[in-house]
This record gives C-alpha cells, sequence and structure tokens, in this order.
C-alpha cells in the first residue's frame, strides 16, 4: 500500500526528479531499516567472479551512478549493486528532458548521456565500505581524445575499490562509443583495462549487435581472459511498442527488451559454455524471468526498469521466488539450475 501510494505520487513527476527524489528519502532511512528481519535463504547463495553473492539479483549500472545509495540499495534485498556509469571528469550528460517512461509497455528510453561527478567522487564514497558486493561500470567523456586511456583510468581508480569492473561500451547515448565493440578496437580497451586492475573485468553488450558480432565479442572475451560479459544494455530498436510517444533518440529498457537480451545470452552461452561468467539485464521484471535467464546460462541477473516499476519489494520478491523455483524443479541451490535448459536440449 506504501509502494503504491508513493508510485503514484513520482510517477506524477519528471522520471528524472522522481529518480532524485528516491535517493533523498532512501539516504534518510538507516540500511538496518530497509533490511528488516530478512534472513538470508542459503539456496540463493552464489560463488562467481572469485565472489560470493548472498543471491544472484544485482541492480543494473544507471540507478546509482555516483555510488550515493548502494548501501540502502543492498539492504533493500539486492545481491550486489552496480554504481556508474563512471565517467574519469566529471560531465552533465545530454539536455533535459532526457528520461521517459512508456508505462503500457513497462518500459523507459533515456538519453542521459553518461551524467557523471567522475571517477574521484566515486572514489570516495566507495572507500571505507565493508559489506556486500559492488561493481563500478566504468564510461569514457564524451569529449575524450583517447578512449582507452579512460577507461585505464577508471579502472585503476576504483579498480581497488570495487569487488569487479565493467567496461560499458554499449550505451547508445555517447557518440561513437558503441563502435569500440568492434573486436579490433575492443581488443586492446580490454587487454588495456585488465593490466590496470587485479579485479574482475566484464564487458557489457548492446541486443543490437549482429549474431556473428556477438560470437565474435565472446570469443574475444575467452581469448584476452576476461571474467564475463552482461548482456545487454538498452537497445535503439523500437519495434512492437504500444507506447511510442515521440522522445527522440535514446535507449529503450524494459520489457519490450526482454525477448531479444534472452537471444543474446542464450548465443553467448552456446558459444562460450562456462568459460565465461553471463550476467543477464534487459526486461526482467520477477522471478520467472529471472529464473529463464540462470536456466539460459546466467550466472547473476540485473534489473533496472523492473524495479521502477515494481518497487522496492522487487529485488526480495524475485529472491524469494528464485529459491521457490530451484526448489521446485529439485535443486537445493539456485545456481545449480545455472544452464539447465542448454542441458536439457543437448539431452
Amino acid at each position: 500500500m506504501i509502494w503504491r501510494a508513493l508510485k503514484w505520487i513520482l510517477f506524477r513527476l519528471d522520471p528524472e526528479r522522481a529518480h532524485h527524489l528516491v535517493f533523498v528519502l532512501l539516504r534518510v532511512v538507516p540500511p538496518r531499516v530497509l533490511r528488516g528481519r530478512r534472513r538470508a535463504d542459503p539456496a540463493l547463495r552464489t560463488e562467481a567472479l572469485g565472489l560470493t553473492f548472498a543471491n544472484p539479483v544485482g541492480l543494473a549500472a544507471g540507478f546509482d551512478k555516483d555510488g550515493l545509495g548502494y548501501r540502502q540499495l543492498l539492504a533493500l534485498g539486492f545481491g550486489f549493486v552496480e554504481v556508474g556509469t563512471v565517467t574519469p571528469e566529471p560531465q552533465p550528460g545530454n539536455p533535459k528532458p532526457r528520461m521517459f517512461r512508456l508505462p503500457a509497455d513497462r518500459a523507459l528510453v533515456n538519453r542521459l548521456g553518461f551524467n557523471s561527478r567522475g571517477v574521484e567522487a566515486a572514489r570516495a564514497r566507495l572507500i571505507g565500505r565493508t559489506a556486500g558486493v559492488v561493481g563500478a561500470n566504468l564510461g569514457r567523456n564524451k569529449d575524450s581524445a583517447s578512449a582507452v586511456d579512460d577507461y585505464v583510468r577508471g579502472a585503476r581508480t576504483l579498480g581497488q575499490l570495487a569487488d569487479y569492473v565493467t567496461v560499458n561500451v554499449s550505451s547508445p547515448n555517447t557518440p561513437g562509443l558503441r563502435d569500440l565493440q568492434a573486436v579490433e578496437e575492443l581488443r586492446p580497451l580490454l587487454e588495456a583495462v585488465k593490466a590496470a586492475t587485479d579485479r574482475p573485468v566484464l564487458v557489457k553488450i548492446a541486443p543490437d549487435l549482429a549474431d556473428d558480432d556477438v560470437d565474435a565479442v565472446a570469443d574475444l572475451a575467452i581469448e584476452t581472459g576476461i571474467a564475463g560479459i552482461i548482456a545487454t544494455n538498452t537497445t535503439i530498436d523500437r519495434g512492437g511498442l504500444r507506447d511510442a510517444p515521440d522522445v527522440g533518440p535514446g535507449g529503450l529498457s524494459g520489457a519490450p527488451l526482454k525477448a531479444r537480451a534472452l537471444a543474446v545470452l542464450e548465443r553467448l552461452h552456446a558459444r562460450a559454455g562456462d568459460r565465461l561468467v553471463l550476467v543477464a539485464a534487459g526486461g526482467i521484471e520477477d522471478a520467472d524471468d529471472a529464473w529463464e535467464r540462470i536456466r539460459a546460462g546466467a550466472t547473476l541477473v540485473q534489473i533496472y526498469t523492473g524495479f521502477v516499476y515494481g518497487g522496492p519489494g522487487t529485488p526480495a520478491r524475485i529472491s524469494a521466488g528464485l529459491a521457490e523455483r530451484a526448489r521446485r524443479d529439485g535443486y537445493e541451490r539456485v545456481e545449480q539450475g545455472i544452464g539447465a535448459a542448454a542441458r536439457a536440449v543437448v539431452l
């Protein structure tokens, strides 16, 4: 009831203003209050990236861009929070308005453009953290002369404080950024970032990549020895929307992304097997979606738009639902279901 009333208020505000208001509310509530009496379910414990996750449900980058509220977000029940995207130097991002709701499609469109307070501000907020898994999502400045230098700086600055780093080369809102997904551009970038930090390195890819390019990125990830791939970022495709206002360019997230994000994940798993940690993102709204991604090969899942529409109870609901589905299917732990759909096809 409280969330229903709060959502009614928030959804009558500009989306970005509502987002800032949520952070104000989160930061005045102590994490122990948000955590309540909820206890960890051992069935949800997941080992990946050399880390132990209390549950496999994470918050995708873009929500807590500057590390302002990750403690409170972890307390809501997320198994991990990915801070960012963080750019080396502060930058304002694109002109407002730059975020839009599509309620009929349970979707968002954003063209934020890596608005960031910069790596030094994020570093200051990550110093001294003691609990939970926190990743750092790294980007480049819009006017940067060298993408490699930008990502290396991010990795060196935040790599000792975050538990893993993600190379974000798939946002559609920074000109030329997606060109870095081409193997000839991506190889030196991943090699440089991997050399700059001792933390696990992941790369986040776009759902709009052609299938052959998805295969090429998977092969490159294995070759360069990075830890894994996040599939996927937002899409520039607008096909099939019921609510399609002319909001201009930007990345679409939420339910319309579900089918393509799943297809990319399945292709990555078919190509890489267990040689990469796959993190599923895009259109995950409930436990059924999350369990489908895990069975398709994801070790971890991330939500964003589903959290915006579903409210603060979403991570706990999805986690509890995952434990239920794992036990229903005969597993003691959720992670035993990783890739089960692919194994069933082989059998």
